[in-house]
């Protein structure tokens, strides 16, 4: 965006009759533990494990303990986040949302920087239009929960938002009141409860909401395991025979939202918003380009962003043709996406004309400067089928080099380097997300390959980060996709200095938007030494070293090719953009400069390759499309892992070679 329990060992159960009997039997025997009755108010205690919290709710409130434990996976991986809100103001297990609380600390934070031409072509004016998210006027139903389940618990909401047994059993209460506003039993029979399920994730169509709960039941057939953020092992045990009865969505009283004219998987609820093709003023018009890919150039790239607001302020943005645009968005609540334009279409997101031509962007909803302000499972879960259909659709490799963030686009000139935006951050659990594509992070060569994939334990890696809240004060502590870089194998050795993005030869911060010092989970790096605990990469034409215990191991040995220059090169310029070379552009179509950055490739530097395209440029200048051209040149590029962003250098000048040559 422009700008951020059970146990695992019990025998199986197959049969509707024998999970009822073994779910009211555990019910039974967990109601001495907490004494009222399901018409009371329950005094969930706040210490104790929090499968301890799921079993006492499941049987206060007579719902299915694999019911309660598949939506709060699919909400917050059954972690506490110690109280915080997640993006869309939702607390706790259970993501009990209450944004007017949330919105209070949103107000508090800091966003994702730059000052780029999101559209970032040079042939036309700089596109600078305000940033800024406007507010929500009215919050809807899904962002209120807390408040419902407070009325039904009679507990407090600072402790439904605070106190993690508390919130299970407002998330209980929730699910018991839809299953009886849906006139459906209490049943013990998990199958019983699609539609209370559906009801839960306050979506308000049915499209969406079916979505949310196939999610759910998709979660309890395959089972989970994991330690949640408080250091408890947590399990569901998988129930692949259960069959839900998704005919019960039918009583939900939901609307009907039309996937007409949207390019998405069923497997997500998606629905046509258009962002506006039109011409006003001197000429100008917006808010995006016609095209005819991929018929008349390919899709390399998928582009990470994060909304840096709320759902509905930034649906109005994307609406207004005078802005930027983006192809899709996707909600935090439920995973619910809208798209805005066309993958034929050119939409102005990333701020690099070259990538904005060969890419689709996604923007999330969510904050960068906020480690607390978490992604929910339902937004990371639609993301990844999304963007894996699209990989499939229009053959994009499903790696780090083309599912990239906002951060790893480079700067298309020298000049914009600074200014290029920093989403989606250092918070962004990308192995997480490339697991969900059913492509995790591994290693891929042994130990002594020359290439190594940036690889950290996302929830054990808490590297500091300042000015999340106020400028050079540390962040909360949190889980990180990234690693920091210095220049000497030293935890108090300088940083990596980025002289692309601080052309005075300034240095390198902790700041969370600062990525001059920073690699990131799935990107893959050469070698350049290795001493005890550390290795050293090139990067940004430099010898970087980060930590990488064989204990804790932070990267893990690759395979695959490296860039070097030729014989006789003792350095090669570096680009932003793969442009052609001036002889390729016909008659009426301006020549584009092919610019380097502020950075060389150096004799005996490797750098991990992408993949080989020839210069391409799209000549785009007016609303009319007739004048449009795609320029596509004999020159012919490699795109490198430079930095923490991509960056492309020319065929000629480098040679590729094996990594572990």
């Amino acid at each position: 965006m422009r700008g951020t329990a059970t146990d695992p060992n019990a025998p199986g159960v197959s049969g509707r009759a024998s999970r009822t009997a073994v779910a009211v039997a555990s019910a039974a025997l967990l109601l001495p533990l907490i004494g009222a009755a399901p018409s009371g108010t329950p005094a969930p205690a706040s210490s104790g494990s929090l499968r301890s919290a799921f079993a006492a709710a499941a049987a206060e409130y007579r719902v299915p303990q694999s019911v309660l434990l598949g939506v709060s996976y699919l909400q917050s991986r059954w972690d506490t986040h110690g109280g915080a809100p997640s993006v869309s103001g939702g607390y706790g297990p259970m993501h009990l949302t209450d944004a007017p609380t949330a919105l209070a600390e949103t107000a508090r934070r800091h966003h994702s920087e730059g000052t780029e031409d999101a559209r970032g072509d040079s042939s036309r004016a700089p596109l600078l239009p305000d940033t800024r998210v406007p507010a929500s006027t009215e919050l809807p139903a899904r962002l209120r929960t807390l408040a419902k389940a407070s009325e039904l618990t009679g507990l407090p909401a600072e402790r439904l938002r605070t106190d993690a047994a508390a919130n299970v059993a407002g998330g209980a209460a929730l699910l018991a009141a839809a299953q009886r506003q849906l006139g459906e039993p209490l049943s013990a029979d998990p199958a019983d409860w699609y539609g209370a399920v559906a009801r839960f994730s306050a979506a308000d169509d049915t499209a969406t909401a079916a979505a949310y709960a196939d999610d759910v039941y998709d979660v309890i057939h395959e089972g989970a395991r994991r330690t949640t953020d408080t250091g408890e092992s947590v399990t569901l045990a998988a129930d692949p025979a259960l069959r839900p009865d998704t005919a019960q969505l039918r009583a939900a009283g939901l609307r009907t939202v039309s996937a007409d004219g949207t390019e998405c998987p069923p497997t997500v609820s998606c629905e046509w918003i258009p962002a506006p093709y039109e011409e006003f003023g001197d000429g100008d018009y917006g808010n995006h380009d016609l095209g005819d890919r991929p018929a008349s150039q390919r899709i390399e790239y998928i582009v990470v962003h994060d909304t840096e607001g709320a759902w509905d302020g930034v649906l109005t943005m994307v609406q207004d043709p005078t802005y930027v645009s983006w192809n899709y968005t996707l909600r935090s609540t439920d995973g619910h996406v809208a798209q805005h334009v066309k993958a034929k279409d050119v939409a102005w997101h990333a701020g690099n004309w070259y990538v904005n031509a060969k890419s689709i962007g996604l923007e999330h909803e969510g904050f960068l400067a906020s480690p607390d302000a978490w992604y929910t499972e339902a937004m990371y879960r639609a993301s990844a089928r999304l963007v894996t259909y699209l990989a499939r659709k229009y053959d994009v490799p499903l790696d780090r080099q083309h599912i990239l963030g906002h951060d790893n686009v480079p700067g298309p000139t020298a000049s914009t380097v600074p200014g290029m935006h920093t989403d989606p951050g250092p918070y962004w659990d990308w192995q997480h997300y490339f697991a969900l594509m059913g492509r995790p992070f591994h290693r891929t060569a042994k130990a002594d390959a020359g290439l190594v994939t940036v690889l950290p334990k996302y929830d054990r890696n808490q590297p500091v980060y300042t000015g999340c809240v106020t400028k050079g004060e540390p962040c909360a502590a949190h889980g990180s996709s990234e690693v920091r870089l210095h220049s000497l194998p030293d935890e108090t050795s300088p940083l990596i200095k980025d002289t692309g993005l601080r052309p005075g030869g300034g240095d390198s911060t902790t700041d969370v938007n600062d990525i001059g010092s920073r690699v990131s989970t799935g990107q893959r790096y050469a070698v350049a030494g290795r001493d005890g605990d550390w290795t050293a990469i090139w990067y940004l034409g430099q010898k970087a070293w980060f930590k990488n215990p064989r204990k804790q191991p932070t990267a893990v040995p690759a395979s695959g090719r490296v860039a070097t220059p030729r014989a006789g090169l003792t350095e090669v310029p570096v680009y932003g953009r793969a442009y052609p070379e001036k002889e390729a552009y016909p008659a009426g179509v301006p020549v584009q400069a092919v610019s380097p950055l502020p950075y060389k490739l150096l004799a005996g530097q490797r750098y991990a390759v992408g993949g080989r395209v020839a210069g391409e440029y799209f000549y785009a200048p007016t609303f009319d499309t007739a004048p449009h051209r795609v320029v596509i040149g004999k020159d012919m590029y490699y795109e490198i892992q430079f930095g923490h962003r991509v960056a492309f250098v020319r065929a000629a000048d480098v040679e590729v070679v094996g990594s572990a040559s």
